[in-house]
């Protein structure tokens, strides 16, 4: 008979950890969602370039007492072409949402926004995407649920779909009204 050293134990643990591990990350509440440090702090500093034409946004527009989204976008991406519509719905709806055009170029952004509608209250431009990191942000388009003092309620990354809208968005903007 072998005698039981304790190095034979080494690849069971190790084995158990990885499980263990996997277990975990399946049951947390949404696994496809990217985790988010601001969720439930203050919105960082808004520091944009002007987007030609448009109205800019600030920090005092953040803490207005009203709800908003914040959505980062940019005309190069596909999935933000694909929820624009559904930006300008929640738009004509009256919910406020201020636009980040993320490192753009100016024609390229004004051209989408032509093309398929503005749901912008205000845009900015984060060229170089030092907002963006100060945010959190992993890439376009990320959508913020901020409330009326402008506290972050809510980070969603993608594009805001029907099923994201009804599932996701709407509880997170009736939580934001109840703060």
């Amino acid at each position: 008979m072998a005698k039981f050293s304790p190095l034979m134990a080494v690849p069971i643990v190790v084995f158990a950890s990885f499980v263990g591990l996997a277990v975990t990350g399946m049951y947390r509440e949404d696994p496809d969602s990217l985790p988010s440090a601001r969720e439930g702090q203050p919105a960082p500093p808004v520091v944009l370039s002007e987007f030609v034409g448009k109205e800019l946004f600030d920090d005092a527009d953040l803490r207005d007492g009203e709800v908003k989204l914040v959505n980062y976008w940019a005309s190069w991406c596909a999935p933000c072409r694909v929820e624009h519509p559904n930006l300008e719905a929640l738009s004509q709806e009256g919910l406020t949402i201020y636009g980040v055009n993320y490192k753009d170029q100016q024609d390229n952004a004004a051209s989408f926004l032509e093309e398929l509608g503005d749901p912008y209250t205000a845009i900015g431009r984060d060229e170089k995407g030092r907002m963006a990191l100060d945010w959190g942000v992993y890439g376009v388009p990320e959508t913020y649920v901020v409330d009326g003092n402008g506290k972050i309620i809510l980070r969603f990354a993608g594009p805001i779909t029907q099923r994201v809208i009804k599932n996701t968005l709407r509880p997170a903007i009736e939580k934001a009204r109840g703060n």
